[in-house]
């Protein structure tokens, strides 16, 4: 698929229009095509980072100054806080950027990271609902007090997200024009820009049709809008989706990434190839979508230990 000019996860804060995070975020955006919400998460860790440097200093002037050794400190010092090792990672990856870029435009001859190792993360498998927690899910009657529209609205996004296996952040940048009811399928924006086509079902199709009934028109086209008929944003894509979780009663920590995973773990124990799921889920290596297989492995083990007759002897019983 080609590449197709759209912006990020919109309702996210702007980048700095001035100073080093300023070009650096015009290079991101403009030249690497990342989203605006990535530029988003750099700014915030890079301003924690330079905080951590001077934490009355200048952002730019802690940038430019610190050292390997602040870069090791800032790094014991998330671990000593308890953050987990995917957020001390996702944070030197933001340092790898930002002095990467201060080297190639000669703010900085060296490069404080280099000798950084990679944050090892533990390799751990998705989470994903059973299908009867699933449908209880998207079954979860709204909220008293809401009206016609946001309910249809919030049974749609709960229906497509499921039906399709899209992120948060690809749901929030559908376009109505993006959609074909024909085909049952959507053009959606993905990391790094790229596009690609997926798929919803016939309940997902209901739930469109009943929530644009009701939807007016919008100057941006946007697919899901708030009460004030703006483009949902992705905090309030989130909000919306936890009260359904809390309505359910469902028990655990439970995301709209939660449904991507049940997307892909119920398709490939319904049987479909792991190519076409890869196909479906954005990913760009089957090792990406490998780890689903070990889900589906363990549900295997699961439901024969349940189910042998021998599995529990005479003397269990």
């Amino acid at each position: 698929m080609q590449k197709r000019k759209k912006s990020g996860a919109p309702g996210m804060a702007q980048a700095p229009k001035s100073g080093l995070l300023g070009k650096l975020g015009e290079k991101l955006l403009l030249e690497e095509r990342r989203s605006r919400r990535t530029v988003q998460e750099y700014w915030s860790d890079l301003k924690l980072f330079a905080s951590f440097v001077a934490p009355k200093g200048a952002i730019d002037e802690a940038l430019v100054r610190a050292s390997a050794s602040h870069v090791r400190r800032f790094i014991m010092d998330m671990t000593a806080r308890g953050l987990s090792a995917a957020a001390v990672r996702r944070r030197v990856a933001a340092l790898r950027t930002f002095y990467r870029f201060a080297r190639a435009e000669g703010f900085r001859r060296d490069n404080p990271v280099a000798e950084v190792g990679n944050i090892k993360l533990p390799r751990r498998l998705p989470k994903a609902l059973s299908i009867e927690d699933t449908e209880r899910l998207l079954l979860t009657r709204p909220a008293a007090g809401s009206t016609e529209f946001q309910r249809r609205r919030d049974a749609a996004i709960l229906e497509l997200l499921y039906a399709s296996g899209i992120r948060r952040a690809e749901l929030v940048g559908i376009d109505v024009s993006d959609v074909d009811f024909d085909r049952k399928s959507i053009r959606v924006i993905g990391k790094g820009n790229k596009e690609r086509v997926v798929f919803f079902n016939q309940a997902a199709t209901d739930a469109l049709k009943r929530y644009l009934a009701l939807r007016p028109a919008v100057p941006d086209g946007a697919l899901f809008v708030s009460k004030r008929m703006r483009r949902l944003s992705y905090p309030q894509v989130g909000n919306v989706f936890r009260l359904y979780v809390r309505l359910s009663g469902l028990e655990g920590k439970i995301s709209p990434h939660t449904l991507r995973h049940s997307f892909a773990t119920h398709l490939l124990q319904r049987g479909v190839d792991i190519m076409t799921v890869m196909k479906l889920l954005g990913h760009e290596s089957v090792s990406t979508t490998q780890i689903y297989t070990k889900v589906t492995d363990e549900h295997a083990r699961l439901a024969y230990m349940e189910a042998h007759p021998r599995s529990r002897t005479r003397r269990d019983r």
